[in-house]
C-alpha cells in the first residue's frame, strides 16, 4: 500500500441550490478528496489549516475515516476558510456570494516527516505557491504528483501555476479551464498542449458529460452515471480526484490502463457526492454501495460490437 499526501482546503461552506440551502457545513477540497480516498483503506494524510472555530466532531469524523491529521494545522485564535455560493437552475453555473480566506491567507504547509517519502501526492485546488512548497518538501520525487486547479489561479497567478504544472505527472481540470489554459477550443488539441507543459496524463472533467483521460496519443472516455436527482454539485470534482488518487494508491499500478479504472472509480464516487448537500453523502457512503454502483457503471458502458 502506498502513502498518499492530500493538500487542499478544509473549510466551511454555505450552499444554496434550487433544492434548498445550508448554513455553515463541512467542506473544502482536501475534505472531499480525503473522504473519497478513504474508501480504499489507504495510508492518507491531509495537509491543511483550520481555525479554532473548527468543530471537534469534524476532526473526529475525518480521523474515524483513517485520515491522518498530523499536518492539519489548527490556529486557535483564527477562523476557518469560508466559502458561500448559489447555484443556478442548471446546477452547472454558480455565483460566489462570499469568500473569507481567514487562516488560509497565511497558510504555510508542513508535510509530516513520515509522509515526505509518499509515493503519491494529490495537490488539491489551492494557491500555486502552496502547491509548489509541498512538492519541494518531499524527500524524494513521488512516483505520481496529481494537480487540481481552477480558472481563478489562471486569471491571477498564471506564471506560477505553469511552474507547478511543469512539475506534475497528472492534471485534472474541467473543459472550460482546459480551454482557458491553452486557448484551444478542441479538447484533444488542448490536452496535447497541456502535455507539452509537463504532465504525462491529462484528465478533463466534463461534469454530467463524463471525463476524458489523455496520455501521449491515447484517449479514454468515461461517461457520467445518469442520475435521477442531482442535489448539490459542490465538491464533485474534488471527490473525483480523491477517488482517482485513492484507487491508484491502493492498487500500486500507475499504468495508463489502470488509470482508466481510476477514472471510473472517481466518476462513480462523484455520482454519490452530488446526491446530498456538501460532504453528507460521502460521510455515510459504504463500500457495498460503491460496489453496487460500480456494477451499474459496468453494465452501462460495456458492450460487444460486431464489425462487418
Amino acid at each position: 500500500m502506498q502513502k498518499l499526501v492530500i493538500v487542499g482546503t478544509v473549510a466551511f461552506d454555505a450552499i444554496e441550490t434550487p433544492f434548498g440551502k445550508t448554513d455553515k457545513i463541512l467542506g473544502g477540497a482536501a475534505t472531499y478528496i480525503g473522504l473519497a480516498a478513504s474508501q480504499f483503506n489507504i495510508d492518507a494524510a491531509i495537509v491543511s489549516v483550520v481555525g479554532g472555530d473548527f468543530p471537534q466532531e469534524y476532526l473526529t469524523l475525518l480521523k474515524d475515516k483513517n485520515i491522518d491529521l498530523t499536518a492539519l494545522e489548527i490556529v486557535k485564535d483564527g477562523k476557518t476558510f469560508f466559502w458561500s455560493g448559489k447555484y443556478k437552475n442548471d446546477l452547472n453555473s454558480r455565483d460566489t456570494l462570499d469568500t473569507q480566506l481567514n487562516v488560509l491567507a497565511d497558510f504555510n504547509p508542513k508535510v509530516p516527516a513520515q509522509y515526505k517519502d509518499a509515493e503519491i501526492v494529490m495537490l488539491g485546488n489551492l494557491h500555486p505557491a502552496v502547491q509548489l512548497s509541498v512538492i519541494e518538501q518531499m524527500a524524494e520525487m513521488p512516483k505520481l504528483i496529481i494537480l487540481d486547479t481552477m480558472n481563478f489561479w489562471m486569471d491571477n497567478t498564471m506564471d506560477l501555476l505553469k511552474e507547478v504544472i511543469s512539475k506534475v505527472d497528472v492534471i485534472t481540470i474541467n473543459d472550460e479551464e482546459a480551454r482557458q489554459l491553452t486557448g484551444e477550443y478542441s479538447l484533444v488539441v488542448a490536452a496535447r498542449k497541456i502535455q507539452q507543459m509537463g504532465p504525462k496524463y491529462v484528465v478533463i472533467k466534463k461534469g454530467e458529460h463524463g471525463a476524458l483521460l489523455f496520455h501521449e496519443e491515447e484517449i479514454f472516455f468515461a461517461p457520467a452515471l445518469p442520475l435521477e436527482e442531482v442535489f448539490d454539485p459542490t465538491g464533485a470534482g474534488d471527490t473525483f480526484a480523491g477517488g482517482f488518487a485513492g484507487y491508484l494508491s491502493k492498487t500500486n499500478d500507475l499504468s495508463f490502463d489502470n488509470m482508466k479504472n481510476a477514472v471510473i472509480y472517481g466518476s462513480t464516487l462523484a455520482s454519490f457526492c452530488v446526491e446530498k448537500f456538501g460532504t453528507e453523502r460521502m460521510q455515510s457512503l459504504t463500500k457495498a454501495e460503491l460496489q453496487k454502483r460500480l456494477k451499474q457503471f459496468k453494465s452501462l458502458t460495456q458492450f460487444e460490437i460486431k464489425l462487418s
